[in-house]
């Protein structure tokens, strides 16, 4: 037998994984299955071809995905973050670029139009933000009580969450938020820092409510857009009209609401019909009939499309995919080699689980409805693409990582 020191490190060989990328491949296969269930019955009797499916093109975003992966795992995380506030740049340059040449859709200019291929900035200025605060953060932990170095770390957060809430995009610039704080968390930060900065977030969230809620167009003073006060509006089954509203006006306003949840009841629907095992592939009636809408059925309300045709028990399937993969970036974290690691994991989780619980709690009612796909599953291919990067930085943090 060789002496210890000469055996082979049997993790070092473990470079991949495992459990990890079968939660993400499981909602790959997932992700397929039911775009092509949403949007194949639509997409064949309009006799489009075959590489113009949708679930055609989410696949190839998938491959692509993969591909840039394995090349970005080529290179230690650690000399990717060298360039990390170039990318950072980049990304804010991009996002100022959408107000100049960005492409609008429904009232937002949330893409960049290249030919044959559009994609969202803010997806990749997610990415960049992961790279550009991990690396700023990795400085020694006394550093961090500086209040200043604090305000530089919270202001790399506010920038681009300021320009992507313009846009208007509030469901994907919100997620910086939530990043941010749980990097500077497992960062060390001071959490009086992070407390107050929470407070000041929750007093200015009641402000809003209050406003919107109870406040009078006249003594508005936070102003939101339409679309926005109105998805608050539903939220909480508050009435369009003002108090002083005639009866013409309330119907007026009675049917503007109607308009308005009209998404999200048929979302509800779609969910509770399903029952325990689900209609089947393919079977279910909300999206092939059109009462959830073909515009949304695929990318926004996804899951409302899965737990219709596979029920309570294929949502739990879901959840059950999505928590291998956030479970392991929470091990991966744990193991990282360095603190660049384990903030980078930490702030990947974060990333992911936000888009998780916004997405999901929108298609059951319990968060008011935004524009945040579900990873992996959700129709579109710069979201595909980031996601798979996100999970691709787990990856390479594993493979990185130290060695007992």
């Amino acid at each position: 037998m060789l002496p210890a020191s000469l055996q082979p490190n049997v993790q070092r060989e473990r470079l991949i994984d495992r459990t990890l990328w079968l939660g993400v491949l499981g909602l790959m296969a997932v992700g397929a299955l039911f775009i092509f269930s949403a949007t194949g019955a639509n997409e064949a009797a309009r006799n489009a071809a075959w590489f113009d499916y949708t679930a055609v093109r989410q696949s190839l975003a998938y491959v692509l995905g993969i591909v840039l992966v394995g090349a970005s795992c080529l290179i230690d995380y650690a000399r990717l973050a060298r360039w990390a506030l170039l990318a950072y740049w980049f990304s804010i340059l991009l996002l100022v670029g959408v107000y100049v040449v960005g492409v609008e859709r429904l009232g937002a200019k949330r893409w960049i139009d290249l030919g044959p291929i559009q994609f969202q900035p803010s997806e990749f200025a997610k990415l960049a933000f992961l790279f550009a605060v991990a690396n700023f953060l990795s400085r020694p932990v006394g550093e961090l009580a500086s209040p200043a170095l604090f305000m530089k770390a919270l202001g790399m957060a506010l920038l681009p969450f300021g320009l992507i809430v313009k846009q208007p995009d509030l469901g994907s610039a919100l997620v910086f938020l939530p990043m941010a704080l749980v990097m500077m968390l497992v960062a060390g930060v001071p959490q009086r820092f992070l407390i107050r900065f929470l407070a000041c977030g929750l007093l200015l969230v009641s402000l809003v409510l209050v406003d919107v809620m109870f406040a009078s167009p006249k003594w508005s003073f936070i102003r939101l857009e339409e679309y926005q006060k109105h998805r608050l509006l539903v939220y909480f089954n508050l009435d369009f009209a003002p108090k002083n509203a005639t009866d013409s006006e309330r119907l007026v306003a009675r049917a503007e609401k109607d308009k308005k949840s009209y998404n999200v009841k048929q979302a509800l629907i779609s969910v509770g019909s399903g029952g325990f095992t689900g209609k089947g592939w393919r079977q279910g009636t909300q999206g092939a009939l059109g009462y959830l809408p073909r515009a949304v059925a695929h990318n926004d309300f996804i899951f409302s499309v899965i737990a219709e045709e596979t029920g309570f028990a294929g949502s739990l399937v879901v959840l059950g995919l999505y928590s291998v993969v956030l479970f392991s970036g929470v091990k991966i974290a744990g193991q990282a080699r360095d603190r660049l690691g384990r903030i980078l994991a930490a702030g990947v989780v974060a990333l992911l689980f936000t888009h998780i619980f916004v997405n999901i709690g929108m298609n059951i009612a319990l968060m008011p409805v935004t524009g945040i796909p579900l990873p992996l599953l959700s129709a579109g291919g710069t979201s595909v693409v980031c996601s798979l990067l996100a999970v691709g930085i787990l990856q390479n943090i594993h493979q990185n990582r130290r060695h007992y």
